[in-house]
């Protein structure tokens, strides 16, 4: 049951995310191309995602319910304390997601974007929270893996932040999107980390309620082992989102037909080539021409050098004549 809860939860992120992601890049795109100005504010999200989120939560509340029957069967006031802070999170996200759907609708009820965002906001921190402050045994290895599981929280936490600085702007909701993936495949690896066959060898699941439980390890190797190993499958994950995102933004431009012009580019050394063509000589040419030059300058020399003779010799030999005469 643990496995099954933590993969739909994975999952429900993942889609959440991966819908946000594409239409917020989408958008940033289209507005990039398009020569019209921005009139209205494009960062709320769809009535698409707020029935997800609705939907989501509820379901969070539901398995919340169910774990907090069964902690009270248990006898375990930790468990119950945890589930009760699970639906107050789950609370959250599903207000948030009402009033988003009466803000798409045609109700007079309607509340400006960052009341909505404000929402949002306190249940992340909420989350983070949850995740930071649960230490139900110091030595878990399961608190290694909320630890990790704080980094896309905080992307959520920052995108959203941003998003109510700048409403305007559809760059801090693909961010919260990207925030989301990761939680998601944060999610699904943990259920298969913790339910599964592939949990570290030389440990093993300890439950005191369904919803209060701890991984324990036989030695101390088997403790540094496990926490070594989901610092590796976090690495994994988050090289796996990079690629991903990176094949979905190639997939976007090309769906949508930016980089038309960006794209026709030339071979580095084609503009070189004029260039190489008129700088093409042989020695040949070059010898002659410094020969006919020099040659010139020669000729040029010698009939100055002529000139500037007779211009001096003419007028002696006139003096020269006359003395003889007389």
């Amino acid at each position: 049951m643990g496995l099954f809860t933590y993969t739909l939860a994975g999952v429900g992120f993942l889609l959440i995310g991966v819908y946000e992601s594409f239409l917020s890049s989408s958008q940033t795109l289209t507005l990039t191309t398009s020569t019209k100005p921005k009139t209205t504010p494009l960062s709320s999200s769809s009535i698409t995602t707020f029935i997800a989120i609705s939907l989501f939560s509820f379901f969070f509340i539901l398995n919340s319910v169910i774990s907090l029957i069964d902690a009270s069967n248990s006898r375990d006031p930790t468990g119950i304390v945890l589930q009760l802070e699970v639906i107050s999170i789950a609370s959250l996200f599903l207000l948030y997601s009402v009033l988003g759907l009466l803000k798409h609708s045609n109700c007079s009820v309607k509340l400006p974007l960052p009341i909505l965002n404000l929402i949002c906001l306190f249940g992340f921190v909420e989350e983070f929270l949850l995740f930071c402050l649960q230490r139900k045994d110091p030595s878990g290895i399961e608190n290694r893996y909320f630890d990790l599981l704080l980094v896309p929280i905080m992307v959520c936490i920052f995108s959203t932040i941003l998003e109510l600085k700048s409403p305007e702007s559809d760059f801090p909701r693909l961010g919260r999107g990207v925030g989301l993936i990761l939680q998601g495949m944060w999610f699904v690896q943990m259920g298969f980390a913790f339910y599964s066959s592939l949990m570290v060898n030389g440990c093993y699941l300890h439950e005191k309620s369904r919803g209060n439980y701890t991984v324990k390890c036989k030695g101390h190797r088997d403790y540094h082992r496990g926490r070594a190993i989901a610092t590796l499958q976090f690495n994994c994950s988050l090289a796996l989102l990079v690629a991903l995102i990176a094949g979905g933004y190639s997939i976007v431009c090309k769906k949508i037909g930016v980089g038309g012009e960006f794209m026709k580019y030339r071979p580095i050394g084609a503009e070189m080539q004029p260039v190489d063509n008129q700088a093409r000589f042989t020695l040949d040419s070059d010898g002659d021409d410094d020969i006919d030059n020099e040659n010139g300058i020669k000729e040029e020399g010698n009939v100055v050098s002529h000139k500037v003779l007779e211009a001096v010799l003419v007028p002696v030999q006139g003096v020269n004549g006359n003395g003889s005469h007389h």
